[in-house]
């Protein structure tokens, strides 16, 4: 079988603080005065948790130090901004900048700056490497990551010492956990979300476990590759079939259906991240992490990265504002607006420096979270810088659940799944 071979932890990228950027570009505006219209994801989930307080304040302190620019700020669901931000543009309405959760279409169509007419050389060395990569389209940045997670196997640590189990180290350990789990009476020995909420992150997290992925050494897609349909062959037979995933079959499974049961308690295991783990500790769970356990046919150079998930920030240049965007950014990208929005909702900030001055603050990345920001740097990204991304990862979140089926054949779901991500992709 073909595999994949990963290296460790990128290289740290360079440092260097962002500063004004005068000299950027031209602007269809005199000088700096111009409204620029960002329209952002709404990270909250009650109107006190509400990303509003956040930006409210950020951009009152961004006018007042650039009296000319105001900053208006709409907020958006996360199922609906990607469509409506893809709607405005396409009717001629597109604002200034989005923070949403792709770019590569807008790329692909011409419709954004890249980050080298609005930022310093080394405000774009600043980024982390795997998000400077994945934001990338050849070798030049245009998706801005803002804020970013990573993945990590959670298990609950006191059912495990009920079960007598200790943490898995490879599918066989995890397979055995999952059984003595069972044999306890919890409800999910391992919880397997392959609902269409979020099943493209289960998904390659289970694919890079045993060398595979979604694209192949090249970058181009793989989604049916031997190493791919090995794993769901493995989790149909081991995992699935034996009842060791919970009561729910996974493809109706969703993300928040299974975070939830792990807060009840009633999960021996699952993959979360970073918010996930600070709600469990605020409950009273016994949560610990470990990176996820690999296939032990892997050999020993062969180390799979976690995944990782970036925001991304992008300036759209319908509106010519190419001067007033780049000093927004460079002023909202400073480590304490990064460290203060990170740390509000348990995520992780996308630069170096940011990662480096809110470790330890209260304000940023708690010590609990440096995990996550370990496996951050060396993880692999979904492929949003292919154009088709958005038009893939919904037809894996629609359709993966399926090659674990009883029915099913997981090598013809998964080439089933390559042929309809072609054709959608041939219609986009």
């Amino acid at each position: 079988m073909r595999r994949r071979f990963f290296g460790a932890a990128a290289t740290s990228a360079a440092l260097g603080l962002l500063f004004s950027l005068s000299g950027c570009g031209s602007s269809s505006g005199d000088g700096d005065d111009a409204t620029l219209k960002l329209v952002a994801a709404e990270y909250g989930t009650t109107p006190q948790t509400s990303s509003k307080t956040f930006w409210d304040k950020a951009t009152d302190e961004f006018t007042a130090q650039h009296p000319g620019i105001k900053v208006e700020v709409k907020l958006l669901p996360w199922a609906e901004i990607d469509r409506e931000v893809s709607r405005m543009v396409k009717a001629g309405k597109a604002p200034d900048m989005a923070l949403m959760g792709s770019y590569s279409d807008f790329a692909a169509e011409g419709k954004i700056y890249p980050a080298d007419e609005l930022l310093s050389v080394r405000a774009e060395a600043n980024f982390l490497q795997p998000l400077a990569e994945a934001g990338s389209i050849g070798n030049t940045l245009y998706g801005l990551p803002f804020v970013a997670s990573s993945r990590l196997l959670f298990y609950n640590e006191t059912l495990f010492n009920k079960a007598k189990v200790t943490p898995p180290k490879n599918w066989k350990d995890l397979k055995e956990a999952a059984q003595a789990l069972k044999k306890e009476g919890v409800r999910y020995p391992y919880a397997l979300p392959l609902g269409p909420e979020e099943a493209h992150a289960e998904a390659l997290i289970w694919e890079l476990s045993n060398g595979g992925g979604y694209v192949d050494t090249s970058g181009n897609y793989a989604l049916s590759s031997e190493a791919n349909v090995e794993t769901f062959q493995w989790i149909k037979t081991n995992l699935v079939s034996p009842g060791l995933v919970g009561p729910v079959q996974p493809g109706k499974f969703n993300r928040q259906d299974a975070f939830s049961a792990f807060l009840r308690g009633e999960v021996g295991m699952l993959n979360g991240y970073p918010s996930l783990y600070q709600e469990a500790k605020a409950k009273g769970i016994a949560v610990k992490t470990m990176p996820m356990p690999v296939n032990e046919g892997l050999g020993p150079a062969e180390t799979p990265p976690a995944v990782g998930v970036a925001d991304w920030m992008v300036a759209f240049n319908q509106n010519e504002h190419k001067q007033q965007i780049g000093k927004f950014l460079d002023f909202i990208y400073q480590d304490k607006y990064l460290s203060e929005f990170a740390g509000q909702y348990h995520l992780l900030p996308s630069t170096v420096t940011a990662t480096r001055a809110s470790s330890g603050n209260g304000t940023g990345i708690e010590a609990t979270d440096q995990a996550f920001l370990a496996a951050l740097r060396g993880a692999q990204l979904y492929p949003v810088n292919n154009p088709n991304w958005v038009t893939v990862s919904d037809t894996i979140k629609r359709n993966i659940g399926r090659a674990v089926e009883p029915a099913a054949d997981p090598k013809a779901v998964l080439e089933d799944i390559a042929n309809k991500s072609r054709n959608e992709s041939k219609k986009s």
